[in-house]
């Protein structure tokens, strides 16, 4: 067990990182941890749970949701490109939420317009394929074998615009050679257009 005011690298510790880290006592409760150690002073001086006091109640706090200090409205983009909305117990579409009490926007929005819960095999479909682009006129509720074919018919249309866009490049690159040539011949042969 290390002792206190011990300095490390974050590769010692585990981390991947190479940063310092210090081990430090919460100042409240006394919890020892490893906390990123910066400019000559620990980054944080509590620990989460010290920390997450909010309005004075009580000397340690485990608060949630809206109670908690760090709380920044309830919607999360994840780095997936989903957006995560927070749901409080008591909310008649809380049985969607994942273990933290967050469900995914795309499907609250469709469960909210059908006026039910979604079971957890149906599918949301993003219509422009912009995971944060959760308005109702954009999603779409399909079952799993529709979306994969929806998936693979968009793709193979986006392969397929591609080509075309190509393709009309390389024409206007050549009606321009085209051009280009008629233009030298005239000049060469004095013959006027």
């Amino acid at each position: 067990m290390p002792e206190i005011g011990e300095i490390l690298k974050g590769i010692e510790i585990g981390h991947k990182d190479t940063s310092r880290y210090i081990w430090h006592a919460c100042e409240d409760c006394g919890k020892e941890r490893w906390v990123q150690f910066y400019k000559g002073q620990p980054q944080s001086k509590r620990c989460f749970a010290c920390s997450c006091i909010k309005n004075g109640e009580g000397r340690r706090g485990t608060y949630k949701g809206n109670n908690c200090c760090h709380w920044k409205g309830g919607k999360v983009k994840i780095p997936n490109g989903y957006v995560l909305i927070w749901l409080s117990s008591n909310d008649f579409f809380y049985p969607m939420a994942n273990h933290l009490g967050y469900v995914p926007e795309h499907r609250l929005v469709i469960a909210r317009s059908l006026g039910r819960c979604l079971h957890p095999w149906e599918i949301v479909h993003h219509k422009d394929g912009i995971r944060d682009h959760n308005e109702i006129g954009n999603l779409q509720l399909v079952q799993e074998m529709q979306h994969n074919q929806i998936t693979l018919l968009g793709n193979r249309i986006k392969r397929l615009e591609g080509q075309v866009e190509k393709q009309q490049k390389e024409i206007r690159f050549l009606k321009w050679q085209i051009k280009e040539k008629v233009r030298e011949a005239s000049n060469e042969g004095g013959i006027s257009l």
